[in-house]
């Protein structure tokens, strides 16, 4: 269909294909973000262009973009290794974290609708049920969800967008303090401070919970880190 006149029946032209250093650099950061190459990781360039079967010329630009978004630090003639943030920077990050958390669980504590407060419900206690289960894995993955949920309910698309932005470069050191002892059932009761505030509609008690919530993410993941 031409597209003028794809334009004229309301079609959205396709979305331009991906390269290859754009596909390298999303399989890339899924792969920091979700835990699988963890902070301090080596990336070599020779091993993930074999991995992935390109050349090295689309990994290094990869890198060099996944440098510019924070998830990694290029080292001069070191290479590449997974971001690992300096305690005085991870510090930073949380306390931002943490801001723009609270701000959001407060305004969903405002904006969420009905069905929105019952669907953040529902993954609360699906949490509590992978508490019991001692899954890390699934907990995080429904802990994604949960806190998204928040993002969405405070009916604030550029704040939502913000917070997902902030939390994918604290992402990998959330999802590892889920490895430490007690502290799956630690989350679900902090979780249950805040759920509590957002459905009562208590905006200054929902992002007070929330903070308190992120600084203790901050601190299991420092504990876990240090015991390493």
């Amino acid at each position: 269909m031409p597209p003028r006149r794809a334009a004229a029946v309301g079609l959205k032209p396709a979305a331009p294909p991906r390269t290859r250093t754009e596909s390298l650099r999303l399989q890339i950061a899924d792969e920091i973000v979700s835990g699988a190459l963890e902070p301090g990781t080596p990336l070599d360039e020779q091993e993930l262009a074999a991995r992935f079967g390109v050349s090295r010329t689309p990994v290094r630009e990869a890198i060099r973009q996944l440098s510019s978004s924070g998830l990694v630090s290029v080292r001069p003639h070191r290479g590449a290794v997974v971001a690992l943030p300096t305690p005085s920077q991870l510090h930073d990050m949380f306390e931002v974290m943490a801001e723009l958390e609270g701000l959001c669980a407060g305004l969903a504590a405002r904006n969420m609708t009905v069905p929105e407060r019952r669907g953040l419900e529902a993954l609360h206690h699906a949490l509590r049920t992978l508490v019991h289960e001692g899954d890390p894995a699934r907990y995080h993955e429904t802990n994604e969800a949960f806190h998204a949920a928040i993002y969405a309910g405070t009916h604030n698309g550029y704040l939502a967008e913000l917070t997902l932005m902030t939390r994918a470069r604290v992402a990998p050191f959330r999802r590892a303090q889920f490895r430490a002892t007690g502290r799956l059932g630690g989350s679900y009761q902090e979780h249950e401070m805040i759920v509590q505030a957002i459905l009562r509609g208590d905006q200054a008690s929902a992002s007070e919970a929330m903070r308190a919530h992120i600084g203790i993410v901050r601190d299991a993941f420092s504990s876990y880190a240090e015991a390493r």
